[in-house]
């Protein structure tokens, strides 16, 4: 094989390396996006209101947290369980806790199980929407409004669940360049405003 022959072969090798690996990361947010819209893998569905029709029949639904290894908050469903209607609006609520001294920005990831309910089990507003950020010391409870969408009991497989599990893990996220002077003070600690002004005095 000649010298050009091998010099093109090589540059057509690296050619496709680097096409693939362009895929690869093009991959990724088309495939979440995908899980979003279909539910695929135990991915809730969305949705601005709630569903049109209630049923009679019951699911339970189980509320699952933990957090990434490298969170420092303590993190739990303030429910374990609910009982609810396929098609009524559902309202839990999930507690986060910082306890160290510095501010900590968050965000989950979530899932339901079993994955055939991924795309019948559908949100109307959530925490895990919009990062979290919370002060030190601060503990808050945060809401999750959501529906079992009554097309479940047409499917082969959802129309035999009686119990979906609603999970999330909280990860550790940068707080933006925007919002740091705004929680600079809030990280520090109110300073009552008496000692503020005797100190200056």
């Amino acid at each position: 094989m000649s010298q050009a022959n091998i010099r093109k072969t090589a540059l057509s090798a690296v050619g496709v390396v680097v096409v693939m690996a362009s895929l690869g990361f093009a991959a990724v947010p088309a495939y979440d996006l995908f899980c979003r819209v279909t539910g695929f893998g135990g991915t809730p569905l969305t949705a601005q209101t709630g569903a049109d029709t209630v049923l009679e029949q019951t699911v339970r639904v189980r509320f699952d947290a933990s957090t990434s290894k490298d969170m420092a908050w303590e993190f739990k469903p303030v429910q374990r369980t609910m009982d609810i209607k396929i098609g009524e609006t559902g309202l839990a609520f999930y507690e986060a806790y910082n306890p160290t001294d510095r501010v900590i920005a968050g965000s989950a990831s979530y899932n339901v199980t079993p994955y055939a309910a991924g795309g019948y089990f559908t949100k109307i507003d959530c925490f895990c929407f919009t990062m979290q950020v919370l002060q030190p010391g601060e503990r808050v409870q945060m809401p999750v409004t959501f529906f079992v969408d009554p097309e479940i009991v047409e499917d082969d497989e959802g129309k035999f669940l009686h119990e979906i599990t609603l999970s999330y893990t909280f990860y550790e996220t940068d707080v933006p360049d925007d919002r740091q002077a705004e929680l600079a003070p809030a990280a520090v600690g109110a300073t009552d405003p008496a000692q503020t002004k005797s100190s200056v005095n």
